[in-house]
């Protein structure tokens, strides 16, 4: 664009673009650090704009997606001891997943990014995930998955489950989280015991998926319900 074109935008759209623009690459990083797949990020991204892509938000909508993923644990800026950034490893973001998971199923009391690196570090003994290598990694996901067993949400994948890809596999544990956390509001007296989980999911949540569940269907599902498990236990 010329020097004439652009003193012929108004000012005051030019700052808007760049505002947008300046937030649209603050959700792509939260996508990022958070460590979230196509499915998990969709939903989020719905739950918090009703929108799907963060592209067809206004500037209101990407702040309030913004403030979501916060609340999941994103750091716009440093917020771990030291001033490091969050750590950003594949195995940083599995383990971030399944803290988030917990945090549904009423397990742990905060899916935040300080709660994964208090993990780390009592597990670990690193000071940073950043820093921890894969073995180690590894030792922390199992703790997670220890604590989800424990709690009713049962990660063996054996027999024809072991024979899936990894994204039949995953589909599996979220349907899995799903039941869990339904077992859970039973238990409260929340929902009947005869309640399936497409039953509980429209009653308490209005949420009707039908038979053929997506991953982002599961995904939404599981922040629902484990939002009234939450209530229910305060």
């Amino acid at each position: 664009m010329s020097a004439a074109a652009r003193r012929a935008v108004p000012a005051q759209f030019d700052a808007s673009a760049q505002r947008r623009r300046s937030l649209l690459a603050k959700v792509h990083l939260a996508r990022k650090q958070l460590g979230m797949d196509e499915d998990t990020y969709r939903g989020a991204m719905h739950e918090a704009t009703g929108h799907m892509s963060a592209g067809d938000c206004s500037e209101v909508e990407l702040a309030k997606a913004l403030k979501h993923f916060e609340a999941r644990g994103f750091a716009p800026k440093p917020r771990t001891k030291g001033g490091r950034r969050p750590a950003t490893h594949k195995l940083a973001g599995k383990a971030r997943a399944l803290l988030i998971s917990l945090y549904h199923l009423n397990a742990v009391d905060s899916a935040s990014e300080q709660a994964l690196e208090a993990w780390a570090a009592r597990q670990l003994k690193v000071v940073a995930l950043q820093w921890a290598d894969q073995t180690q990694c590894d030792k922390l996901i199992e703790a997670l998955k220890a604590v989800a067993e424990r709690n009713g949400w049962s990660q063996k994948l054996i027999g024809h489950y072991a024979k899936m890809d990894s994204a039949g596999k995953v589909h599996v544990l979220k349907y899995r989280l799903c039941e869990a956390i339904l077992v859970k509001l039973k238990d409260k007296g929340v929902a009947p015991a005869d309640w399936s989980l497409d039953i509980a999911a429209w009653r308490l949540c209005g949420l009707d998926f039908g038979p053929a569940k997506t991953g982002e269907d599961l995904e939404l599902c599981a922040r629902s319900l484990g939002r009234k498990l939450r209530e229910a236990g305060q």
